[in-house]
């Protein structure tokens, strides 16, 4: 006797987790492959993000919104400033303050990375139809409001793919290059 996805077995166990672990681990490695170009791969598509679409008033506001150290956040920016990807600018409001703003360059290099990271999750969610690819998107963003202390996308994900492993478990892959 087979189970439908909406019943289960008292003596079934379930694979919910495996299944998440799964997914996240394809997941973090896809996008690793498509920001392979970008410094620091995915914590820096997470960081071209978090500018862009941020809102962010300072360069303090966007290591803390990302959970990354406020010196190496300098260092990441400098390596994207570096690139042409990004500028600090003075900040009108508060002048000792600096804002971190995407070039036309940076928009663009996060239009072509948006681009191939959608790539990968359709590739990744292949298995499925595309009517429950937008299902299964929309289900575990609900279901993953309010699950954690805070409900910023970038530093979620910069934490689930940075966690020290417990005893025993394998490392997963690291997110900075």
């Amino acid at each position: 006797m087979s189970t439908t996805p909406t019943e289960t077995r008292a003596d079934q166990h379930s694979l919910f987790g495996w299944s998440l672990a799964a997914l996240l681990r394809d997941w973090s490695a896809r996008v690793d492959a498509a920001a392979d170009d970008l410094p620091q791969g995915t914590r820096g598509y997470q960081l071209l993000t978090a500018v862009v679409h941020g809102n962010l008033p300072s360069q303090a506001a966007l290591a803390a919104t990302l959970g990354i150290d406020r010196t190496v956040m300098t260092y990441l920016l400098d390596a994207f400033e570096g690139c042409g990807l990004v500028e600090r600018q003075l900040d009108p409001a508060d002048r000792r303050a600096r804002r971190i703003v995407a070039t036309d360059k940076g928009l663009e290099v996060l239009a072509a990375m948006q681009a191939r990271v959608t790539a990968a999750e359709e590739e990744l969610l292949s298995g499925l139809e595309p009517e429950q690819r937008l299902l299964l998107r929309h289900l575990l963003e609900r279901a993953a409001t309010g699950t954690g202390p805070d409900d910023n996308p970038c530093r979620t994900v910069v934490e689930a793919t940075t966690q020290h492993p417990r005893r025993g478990q394998r490392s997963p892959r690291p997110v900075s290059r």
